[in-house]
């Protein structure tokens, strides 16, 4: 079977982005499928094709995934504006392939949302199966954080959303909300499969995996990593806000490491520097390899978001299943599924949103008791092994894709 992927920032292990869409395809070619991925140029990520761009594409075969690589460069920086246009530009090139390629199953995943054009066209214009990954609930999340606020826009996306699921023979759901807002829209639960990002136990608890540690960070430290975008959604200020509340008790000994960008770091650098908050570290992104590395010398992962309801449920954070594979005792600063299972496999701590010193009690608490603390990354690890290994998790997408 041939399966014409589209995901608009596909990137292999060599970037710094998500790779649930490289482990996918490469799950469907070990299965023994034909898989082409249609994307665009990520500022983070890493396609694997490195020919130069030929009218505004490029092709090549990575690692057994045909990967079609339009010269379309996306920066978590951009304004949105800029971002509107690259996506509509993504959706209106990938519509020719749709309609022209010859292939068995359309697949499309968010975001954004117009990822989902070429699927329904070839759905309906050709009569070929179309199946929609749902990784984010839009237009729900961008208008309860205030993002997009235009009637006009918002409508418009409302009106592609609903298209897009009942367009689609199956959906894929991120997590169990995105499940529930996908059926809130009429679409049958028979059609509809929760498969959440997953751990790539391989990448971050294998044996090639060589700790290190920032110079600002001291081998006694406890050092608590969050690695992602620096945007409005994240709501990073909770970080810096933590890091005040722990300067004021002179605890210098625990440091916050931030890795990534967005379009919010200049801000967020600018304050740390402004408040004298030492103890916040920033890094540039880094490949997956060199992640794991920051990671194994790690002692907490933070899984921080804005305090937005639409994500207690709604969003399935890479960052958090990272954390797992990697052993580390994940502390969140929200409520939702991610929180319920930090609880129920005593693997982290959740403290409640936007109380910067429940968020600095959680810390020094970690650095109080070190046994603890590694049994907690422990019951991590076990939780990545039993329930969110990746390529576990493939095998179900693998089927539900193909229509086993």
């Amino acid at each position: 079977m041939h399966v014409l992927y589209f995901h608009q920032h596909f990137s292999t292990p060599k970037g710094a982005a998500g790779i649930r869409s490289y482990q996918m395809a490469r799950a469907l070619v070990r299965e023994g499928h034909h898989v082409t991925i249609v994307c665009g140029s990520y500022g983070l990520g890493s396609t694997g094709v490195d020919t130069p761009f030929k009218n505004g594409s490029r092709t090549g075969i990575v690692d057994g995934i045909r990967v079609v690589e339009y010269e379309l460069a996306y920066s978590n920086r951009d304004g949105f504006v800029q971002r509107s246009i690259l996506f509509l530009k993504f959706a209106l090139r990938s519509l020719k392939l749709a309609l022209t390629e010859d292939f068995d199953v359309a697949f499309a995943t968010t975001t954004p949302l117009t990822a989902g054009i070429p699927g329904i066209a070839a759905r309906w214009l050709r009569g070929k199966k179309f199946v929609f990954e749902v990784r984010d609930l839009w237009p729900e999340l961008p208008r309860a954080m205030g993002a997009i606020t235009n009637p006009v826009i918002l409508a418009a996306m409302s009106v592609l959303e609903w298209v897009s699921y009942r367009s689609a023979h199956r959906c894929v759901a991120l997590s169990p909300g995105i499940k529930e807002g996908i059926a809130r829209l009429g679409v049958s639960s028979d059609r509809i499969k929760l498969v959440p990002n997953g751990c790539d136990l391989e990448i971050f608890s294998g044996l090639k995996v060589e700790p290190w540690r920032p110079a600002e960070v001291a081998a006694g430290d406890l050092m608590a990593i969050f690695s992602g975008t620096h945007g409005l959604a994240n709501g990073l200020d909770a970080v810096l806000d933590a890091a005040r509340i722990l300067k004021g008790r002179g605890r210098t000994d625990i440091k916050l490491v931030l890795v990534g960008d967005g379009k919010l770091k200049p801000a967020l650098k600018e304050r740390a520097t402004n408040e004298n908050l030492t103890t916040v570290v920033f890094l540039d992104s880094v490949p997956k390899a060199k992640l794991a590395g920051l990671l194994a010398s790690a002692d907490v992962g933070m899984q921080i978001l804005a305090n937005v309801p639409a994500f207690y449920y709604g969003t399935s954070p890479n960052k958090f299943f990272d954390y797992l594979a990697a052993s580390k005792p994940v502390l969140t600063n929200y409520p939702g599924w991610v929180a319920d299972l930090i609880t129920e496999a005593n693997c982290g701590f959740a403290v409640k949103p936007e109380d910067p010193v429940a968020f600095a009690d959680a810390l020094q608490t970690a650095a109080a008791d070190r046994t603890k603390l590694r049994s907690m990354g422990e019951n991590a690890g076990a939780l990545a092994r039993s329930h969110f290994n990746r390529d576990d998790l493939a095998n179900e997408w693998v089927r539900w894709v193909t229509f086993q």
